[in-house]
């Protein structure tokens, strides 16, 4: 006998909150200023997932603190593509200007497309950009990269994805930032977790990291 088992939606999927739940947990979040900078994962792009809302997971996390703060002004200068030194060049003077209490850092996927990564010169960048982060005095926050992004002309691909992981966890750590760590998540397991271009999040992988960057974010505020 076949068991059907129903696909998750949005609404029943244990590693989503509900806006409403993740409001709950934000109730008392300072923040006013919210900003993304980077590449792809900091833009939120992704294709849509049926049974979800098809969003990215910045404007989720901006309609969530926008239920806290109706005055949350947000800026997102993410660029699909972009490495880390181009984020630096292009971006940052508009993270500057915009004076972000909240800020997402990027965490480097682009930095190691590359035949032989510098890892030198990749955490140098990386700490570049968490140093002029920490200037603006903004909370900072950054995902790790999941096991399911893979690039299958990199036989050493996972071992990559690890030591960038461990930069980002470092970096986070001196710098005052917190962590959505997906490498290890359960959501890695999901078939319809990537895009059609097995790079991006769907929008269901969209919904999950939204939610682990809201309960980081309420561990800072002691509301979690």
């Amino acid at each position: 006998m076949t068991v059907m088992v129903e696909p998750l939606t949005e609404a029943t999927d244990p590693y989503c909150l509900a806006p409403s739940a993740a409001a709950g947990l934000l109730h008392d979040a300072p923040w006013r200023r919210f900003a993304s900078v980077g590449d792809s994962l900091s833009v939120g792009a992704g294709d849509p997932t049926p049974g979800y809302l098809n969003l990215g997971w910045p404007e989720r996390i901006r309609q969530i603190l926008a239920r806290v703060r109706p005055e949350l002004a947000y800026l997102n200068t993410g660029r699909i593509g972009a490495t880390t030194r181009q984020a630096l060049d292009e971006q940052s003077a508009r993270i500057l200007a915009f004076r972000p209490d909240l800020l997402i850092v990027p965490s480097g996927a682009n930095d190691i497309v590359r035949r032989e990564p510098d890892w030198a010169q990749i955490e140098q960048t990386l700490r570049r950009m968490w140093e002029l982060a920490a200037g603006t005095g903004a909370q900072l926050a950054a995902f790790t990269l999941g096991r399911a992004f893979v690039i299958p002309v990199f036989p050493d691909w996972e071992d990559r994805v690890r030591a960038l992981n461990e930069i980002t966890r470092t970096l986070a750590s001196e710098y005052g930032g917190v962590i959505a760590d997906c490498e290890e998540h359960p959501f890695n397991d999901r078939p319809n977790l990537l895009s059609a271009d097995g790079i991006h999040f769907s929008t269901s992988g969209q919904a999950v990291i939204a939610t682990l960057l809201v309960r980081q974010l309420a561990y800072v505020l002691g509301s979690a």
